[in-house]
């Protein structure tokens, strides 16, 4: 065999090696930066090159230095924000556990409203089986303390962080009770405060009310027990009120309109982008509704609430009484990552059982009836405090208030005038409350409180609704 013909194979051989190493590392990264591109399609972007570049620039020369998630954060949030539609939003960490817990039938804390008056923080109300209600606290109480902190001068934001903690821990407090002379001090266990979004009472004549505030994850659970206490009281007509509903989930919107709209009936069409896909949700319903049924409505009644709103109207005879609903005809979907993050995206429509798209045009009621003017007035603000001389919309406000409930406050042009500074003299007196002729929260809240109360005995809609059932009997 000739020795050089050997050597000459070897050199051959290794240079087809070689090669085929060459090839094989070749394929390899075009795979790879095939699959790069395929799971990251924002990269085959032109743009995208001036995002990386602006990253690179921030991380490297930033005189201050800055966050590389924040900035990764902040461009999701730019790029959503990007599409111009308020219902589409990037919520980042926190925030998206925050959205995400809203939606929950419980949240970690110790079950009190709160309210704000002259730099003080008062429970306005204790949630029903909260561990405040357990460990003796009482709607009145002042706070003093949290946990050795002064309550005293602190936003509301800051007093919640105290409240809230981990499940199981202890909040220390101090609070002044009327009638007390001394603070008294209660060690409130934090746990699970239920939420409540239905309410329901009878009223006479055996109507059923029900009041549905949002639609979260146990809304139909907490209906569907409102219902079976309303029918062993003897229910002979159902009064739904969805005013100033906002939406929310619409599966349990779907569980609810089972029991009244027809089995096999529509209730909602859910129509995503370029029709690729359409869900229609038909009833499933078990047992016959064969009770009169009216739905109050308002300007503030969206999505989810028009989503049954208008499946009762159309296929199950509901009167709906108040004025056109908000007008929102579109889905979200949001997803939450592994940082705690969400996405919320618009990715359909939903139609009406009759086919009609009621975005931007909501719905009209069967029974036109308009609130009282003064239910649209704007809630008076903590911190309040007005006096002879001061002028703008808030005086206007108050103005406006104080001459619903009957007391005379002049032309009423805004300007905190003598005549304004009387009319609180005398609501004050009225009250109980210190007379000083000057707008402070004590006073602004119980001009609220007797609002509200007025409301509640002559609120039209009500009035108008109730009357339809009692005629349908």
């Amino acid at each position: 065999m000739n020795l050089h013909g050997e050597k000459a194979v070897k050199q051959r051989r290794r240079v087809k090696m070689a090669a085929v190493i060459l090839v094989a590392v070749a394929v390899g990264f075009a795979g790879g930066r095939f699959s790069m591109l395929f799971q990251y399609p924002i990269m085959k972007e032109p743009a995208f090159r001036n995002l990386s570049f602006a990253y690179k620039e921030i991380m490297s020369r930033y005189l201050d230095g800055a966050d590389s998630k924040a900035l990764v954060d902040g461009a999701a949030e730019g790029m959503v924000s990007s599409l111009g539609d308020p219902y589409s939003v990037y919520l980042a960490g926190d925030r998206g556990e925050q959205y995400i817990s809203s939606y929950e039938d419980h949240f970690v804390g110790i079950g009190v409203e709160i309210r704000e008056e002259d730099s003080e923080f008062i429970i306005d109300k204790l949630i029903k089986g909260a561990p405040s209600e357990k460990a003796g606290l009482k709607a009145g109480d002042m706070f003093v303390t949290v946990d050795g902190t002064s309550t005293r001068g602190l936003d509301l934001e800051k007093l919640k962080e105290l409240v809230q903690g981990k499940e199981g821990t202890t909040a220390k407090l101090t609070v002044r009770r009327e009638g007390s002379s001394k603070p008294i001090a209660i060690s409130v266990v934090r746990g699970a405060v239920p939420v409540h979004t239905v309410s329901f009472k009878m009223l006479d004549g055996g109507i059923g009310e029900i009041t549905i505030s949002r639609f979260a994850e146990k809304t139909a659970d907490e209906f569907n027990a409102a219902l079976s206490g309303l029918q062993k009281k003897g229910m002979k007509s159902l009064l739904l009120d969805l005013r100033s509903n906002p939406g929310g989930l619409l599966e349990p919107t779907i569980t609810i309109a089972n029991r009244f709209v027809p089995k096999g009936e529509t209730i909602v069409q859910v129509v995503y982008k370029g029709e690729s896909r359409v869900i229609t949700h038909k009833s499933s319903q078990k047992e016959p509704w064969k009770l009169p049924v009216a739905i109050l409505v308002d300007a503030h009644t969206a999505s989810s609430a028009e989503v049954l709103t208008a499946a009762l109207k159309a296929t199950a005879g509901a009167k709906v009484v108040g004025e056109k609903t908000f007008g929102k005809g579109i889905v979200q979907n949001f997803r939450q990552l592994k940082d705690g993050s969400v996405l919320k995206l618009t990715e359909a429509q939903w139609r009406s059982p009759d086919g009609q798209w009621i975005h931007k045009k909501g719905i009209e009621p069967s029974y036109v009836v308009s609130a009282p003017s003064y239910a649209e007035l704007p809630r008076l603000a903590p911190g309040l405090k007005l006096q002879i001389g001061d002028y703008g919309e808030k005086v206007q406000t108050v103005q406006k208030m104080l001459q619903v409930l009957g007391y005379n406050v002049g032309a009423g042009t805004g300007i905190y005038d003598a005549d304004t500074a009387a009319a609180v003299r005398a609501f004050q007196h009225g009250e109980a409350l210190p007379v000083t002729g000057v707008m402070n929260d004590k006073t602004a809240y119980r001009i609220m409180v007797k609002l509200s109360d007025k409301f509640d005995a002559e609120d039209p809609q009500r009035i108008k609704a109730v009357s339809l059932l009692r005629a349908a009997k």
